[in-house]
């Protein structure tokens, strides 16, 4: 419902036409050039939140020490329609099928772009993106069908969606949610706040996460994962690629259904597996439990032995180091049993391969 409201609100608002626009009469805008602005606008007063829409470009949103806001609206044209630059009789023409809209409501910015209709050309396609500098604290809902996101040095609520590019964050804090269904996701010293999470997800790209600490989930269909650097609870997920990370610390649910699992420098719960990979993992301190699996790859774990355990071992072969303290059974392919009295359940099982316990 509020989705609909949004979009039946910039649909009735007026529109700033391309006669509006103030440009450099010999401005030729390139494919590979995107330092220069269309046109510039500067709004005063409490900014607290941004709402951006286009079609086809990308949208960026910078916090900054001001109390105001700036909008920087951007034209290139398409990179599929046989053309690499545009000159500005050629852009003011092509924006005749557009309604471009830059405005202050309250203490919200709203800048939007829609071609006006879907039966024109698409050789005649423009990609038309937005870069906004607010202040720090700052809530936005962006989208866009074909093109990147990019927030950096901002607090408060973010909700964002993309069709077509990737997603970087940079400073960020708040409850954020992101997703792309076409590109790859950064996340770079990153925070959520107490009731809040990092909700990140990708259907045809990588994550990559550093830095960043809090209550995270960083899901994608179609890439790797790595993550280094991180602190809180983090659920990482991926069906077509390895999962990579170190100096993670807190509690680590990482997952793939078609990669490896490379994980050093643990501190904290470790719940790993893979459907197609081995698994390979060194933990420096332990939390709740550890729980590592692989059907088609074998696992290997440094780990410390200090505290109370209960070992559940299993894998065409079993091999472990000195077990101090221990009571159970130990065979080829099965160890069970309890250390130092029983403690921090630690199961590892490997379906095709065998397991390595400080080996």
């Amino acid at each position: 419902m509020k989705r609909n409201q949004f979009i039946l609100s910039l649909l009735g608002a007026g529109a700033i036409t391309f006669s509006a626009f103030t440009t450099d009469p010999s401005l030729t805008l390139r494919l590979d050039d995107d330092t220069k602005p269309y046109d510039t606008k500067t709004f005063t007063g409490t900014i607290s939140a941004v709402r951006a829409e286009t079609s086809g470009g990308s949208l960026t949103v910078e916090g900054t020490s001001g109390s105001g806001a700036k909008v920087e609206l951007y034209v290139r044209p398409n990179n599929w329609n046989g053309r690499n630059e545009l000159d500005k009789a050629e852009i003011e023409e092509r924006l005749k099928e557009y309604d471009v809209n830059i405005r202050q409501e309250g203490s919200t910015i709203i800048a939007t772009a829609k071609r006006r209709s879907n039966d024109n050309n698409w050789k005649r396609s423009l990609s038309i993106g937005f870069k906004i500098y607010t202040p720090r604290t700052v809530s936005t809902t962006l989208r866009t069908s074909g093109g990147s996101i990019r927030l950096s040095d901002i607090a408060g609520n973010q909700d964002f969606r993309t069709s077509g590019g990737s997603l970087h964050l940079t400073k960020v804090e708040g409850d954020i949610s992101g997703q792309t269904s076409g590109g790859s996701i950064h996340l770079d010293r990153c925070r959520n706040d107490r009731d809040g999470r990092i909700d990140l997800q990708t259907s045809g790209g990588s994550i990559h996460a550093q830095a960043s600490e809090g209550k995270m989930r960083l899901h994608t269909s179609g890439g790797s994962i790595e993550l280094n650097d991180l602190q809180g609870t983090i659920d990482a997920r991926t069906s077509g690629g390895s999962v990579r990370g170190s100096d993670i610390a807190g509690t680590l649910k990482a997952g793939t259904s078609g990669g490896s699992v490379r994980l050093a420098n643990v501190s904290g719960s470790l719940d790993a597996s893979t459907s197609a990979g081995s698994i390979e993992v060194s933990l420096t301190k332990l939390g709740d439990y550890v729980r590592l699996s692989t059907t088609a790859g074998s696992v290997r774990v440094k780990m410390p032995m200090n505290k109370g355990l209960d070992l559940d071992l299993s894998g065409n072969r079993v091999e472990v180091g000195t077990l101090t303290n221990f009571s159970g059974s130990h065979e080829k392919d099965r160890v069970r049993g309890k250390i130092n009295g029983g403690g921090v359940p630690v199961e590892i099982a490997a379906s095709s391969g065998s397991v390595y316990l400080n080996r």
